[in-house]
C-alpha cells in the first residue's frame, strides 16, 4: 500500500472516523463512535476485519513512529 495513501486515510479517520468507516462499508453502532477499542472490537467481533489485518495496521503504525 502506498505510504501516502495511508497518510491520507489516517488524516481522514481523524477527522471523521464514523464517515470513514461507513464509507467501507463498515458497519459501527453510532454510540461507538467515540470509542477507538470499541470500534476495534466490534469489527473484529463481527468478522469485519481479522485479528491478521490488526496486526498488520499496528507494524505499519510502528514503522512510522520510527
Amino acid at each position: 500500500m502506498n505510504p501516502m495513501n495511508l497518510v491520507g486515510m489516517l488524516q481522514q479517520f481523524r477527522a471523521n472516523p464514523m464517515q470513514m468507516l461507513m464509507q467501507r462499508k463498515m458497519n459501527v453502532p453510532q454510540n461507538m463512535a467515540n470509542d477507538p477499542n470499541a470500534i476495534l472490537n466490534h469489527l473484529l467481533q463481527t468478522g469485519q476485519i481479522s485479528q491478521n489485518q490488526v496486526n498488520q495496521a499496528y507494524q505499519m503504525a510502528q514503522g512510522f513512529r520510527r
